[in-house]
């Protein structure tokens, strides 16, 4: 997989159109004459998903399929609530922030409330790319510098700006000569060595980004560590690597739109495992639940600086049916307790895939927190070795059975899941028990 894309991870090959039904063959004919072959699909058969509800997606002949992956619909597809909330502004008013507007303010007060102090100011976007792009504009004026530090396979975004720290589309999509990548940590590291060594890889990336004349701007983190195949423990390694950038004189930016609104289950935001307060914070996907809006959040003198020289507008970031979308969200977080849920059942999650390790060679480090567990597929004669091939038949094994996950890591054999918060037990018993099937079947 070394220099292949992430959007390469699961995508359906168009040779195998001819083995569809007559409604999915057309359809991605269809959708191969208008996007070309820019926009992938995922899994060796296509899902024609028309409707959606809770932790379900059901496709066109109402077949219905456990969603263990989508963490854009955090509280749930289609909870009711929020598309109440939707439909009630939509049809009263939408328009920017420009105009006073009490549904755009109470939210942001809300989503501040979330965070420790001193992230006390907010931006809205539309999107994670857009909040990415926005926090680097927000560095340089603070610092003065342009230097960025990502991990090795970091997915941040798609505008240029942001595919610059995006080493996760592969060789075809060349980083800015501005900045460094650093690999993440090591499965099966001793926990006592992972921050450390993340560290010392952190300080090396800034002296080489010295040694080039393009000082550290901002060190850019998703706290989880996602797209690297989910590196999660022990909490607090990460802070030795942001001492280190800061002492170099740059930024931590966390990257919250993966970890964010109670991924993790130990609280709001994945930084807070960390002990860390971010200089700034970019969230998105999750926030108003498949609406478009994101996020930056940071302290009010960066803000004040970057206000000095330049004023900030979105036509669509923070308008007011986004906002009401996202306001629904934290009142179903906060209401149904979801935030409690994803550490319980993601802890049975994680405990049960941990069981399956016991007892399948293919298996080898499992890794977790809240809902969101990893689990490494390796070679059974070779542990070390990435089985990337076995990741790819589970997941289309799965399909089949009607669960849906997907993959993550430069090798594509990690296992990425990553449900809706109100996934339960069962939920979680039925993946695992399908995944037992799955695994002992091909030894």
């Amino acid at each position: 997989m070394s220099g292949a894309s992430m959007l390469a991870l699961n995508a359906f090959d168009p040779d195998g159109a001819a083995a569809l039904d007559p409604v999915e063959r057309a359809l991605v004919e269809r959708r191969a004459a208008v996007f070309g072959g820019a926009v992938p699909l995922f899994y060796d058969r296509p899902l024609n998903i028309v409707r959606a509800e809770g932790v379900w997606l059901y496709d066109h002949e109402n077949r219905r399929y456990l969603d263990a992956y989508n963490n854009v619909p955090v509280v749930g597809h289609c909870h009711p609530h929020v598309v109440q909330a939707i439909a009630t502004q939509a049809a009263r008013l939408n328009t920017h922030t420009r105009y006073l507007s009490e549904v755009v303010i109470g939210y942001a007060e809300r989503l501040l409330a979330t965070f420790p102090a001193p992230l006390a100011r907010v931006l809205f976007t539309t999107t994670g790319t857009e909040g990415i792009d926005l926090a680097l504009r927000l560095s340089r004026v603070r610092t003065g510098r342009s230097g960025v530090i990502v991990t090795r396979f970091a997915y941040h975004g798609h505008s240029v700006a942001a595919a610059e720290i995006t080493p996760a589309f592969g060789s075809g999509v060349g980083l800015g000569a501005h900045v460094r990548t650093v690999a993440a940590p090591v499965a099966g590291a001793r926990p006592e060595d992972v921050g450390p060594a993340f560290a010392r890889a952190v300080a090396q990336a800034i002296a080489d980004l010295e040694r080039q004349g393009t000082p550290l701007g901002a060190l850019v983190l998703d706290s989880v560590l996602s797209s690297d195949g989910l590196f999660v423990d022990p909490p607090g390694y990460l802070a030795e690597a942001v001492a280190q950038a800061r002492a170099a004189g740059g930024l931590f930016v966390a990257d919250e739109v993966q970890p964010g609104f109670g991924r993790t289950g130990a609280g709001m935001w994945g930084f807070t495992r960390h002990g860390l307060v971010p200089d700034i914070v970019v969230m998105g996907k999750p926030m108003g639940n498949g609406m478009p809006i994101g996020a930056v959040v940071t302290h009010a003198d960066i803000l004040a600086d970057f206000a000095a020289r330049t004023g900030y507008f979105n036509t669509f970031g923070g308008n007011t049916v986004s906002c009401a979308a996202a306001a629904a969200v934290l009142d179903v977080i906060e209401g149904e307790g979801l935030i409690a849920s994803a550490q319980k059942v993601g802890a049975h999650l994680k405990a049960g895939f941990t069981q399956l390790q016991a007892g399948l060679p293919c298996i080898g480090a499992v890794r977790g927190a809240g809902l969101y567990v990893a689990v490494d597929l390796v070679q059974r004669d070779d542990p070390a070795a990435p089985d990337t091939a076995l990741a790819r038949r589970l997941i289309n094994g799965l399909r089949e059975r009607q669960i849906l996950i997907s993959t993550c890591g430069p090798a594509g054999n990690v296992l990425k899941i990553r449900p809706p918060l109100p996934f339960s037990t069962a939920n979680a018993d039925q993946l695992l028990q399908a995944t037992g099937e799955l695994l002992a079947g091909s030894a």
